[in-house]
């Protein structure tokens, strides 16, 4: 069931996103005003591709899977949009039709704008644009970063690049010991070997000699770094 009002967590999720943080108060506002709150439990579809375009989202809460269907029919992973981060907007834009599914990882929050208010927002803040300019001008940076990594970089140090980026964004300190910090997203190794584009069999492997390393801990909920300097130094490694 949908639910009208934001939690303080989620309105500080959103609010403290990167992007959003930068924009005027006022178009901030008038964003927020227009924005409609969605739930969805672990799995559920939020949507699909080959739908029509008619919100622009962004996460509040959890995180949104984004992902493809293969020849095979195999789901392939391509990303995880976590809180704080809008997407969708390059097909309320076009007007063309989603190019990929988006499925809640674990309990979501959404906040959606409709079409028609999103264009509205535009047409009275020509700061929206500009502001969208860099947003995708950031995401191209970053795409363009994870070609050049799949090219050049071992898996060692590629699977040590995600590990800081999921701390970043979803480590959560140890009580005992603030300095380990657990990785508040539940990835199975299949779902960590699809970003990488590898096989569950070789991350694990590489998991293994970290875990000899005493770089992180596999636990049965999910992936501690323990020493996150040695991490750092695994995934600015060129070679093996």
């Amino acid at each position: 069931m949908d639910e009208p009002i934001l939690t303080i967590e989620e309105r500080e999720a959103i609010n403290g996103g990167r992007w959003f943080s930068s924009l005027s108060p006022s178009l901030r506002h008038d964003i927020l005003r227009c924005t409609f709150v969605k739930r969805y439990k672990d799995g559920d579809l939020i949507c699909a591709r080959g739908d029509p375009p008619e919100q622009w989202i962004a996460c509040a809460k959890g995180a949104v899977r984004v992902s493809s269907t293969a020849v095979s029919g195999k789901q392939v992973t391509l990303t995880y949009v976590e809180p704080g981060i809008w997407f969708g907007d390059v097909a309320i834009f076009d007007g063309d039709r989603r190019t990929h599914d988006a499925y809640a990882h674990g309990d979501t929050t959404i906040v959606c704008v409709a079409r028609a208010d999103f264009q509205k927002i535009l047409a009275s803040h020509i700061e929206l644009y500009e502001a969208l300019m860099r947003l995708q001008a950031r995401r191209i940076r970053q795409l363009f970063g994870l070609v050049e990594d799949l090219n050049t970089l071992p898996l060692r140090a590629r699977l040590a690049k995600q590990l800081i980026h999921l701390v970043r964004s979803y480590g959560v300190p140890n009580l005992a010991d603030g300095s380990q910090m657990r990785i508040g997203l539940h990835l199975a190794q299949e779902e960590l070997a699809q970003l990488l584009g590898a096989s569950r069999q070789r991350v694990n492997q590489e998991l293994k000699a970290m875990e000899r390393e005493q770089a992180i801990r596999i636990e049965p909920g999910g992936l501690v770094v323990l020493d996150r300097a040695a991490v750092m130094r695994i995934s600015e490694a060129d070679d093996q």
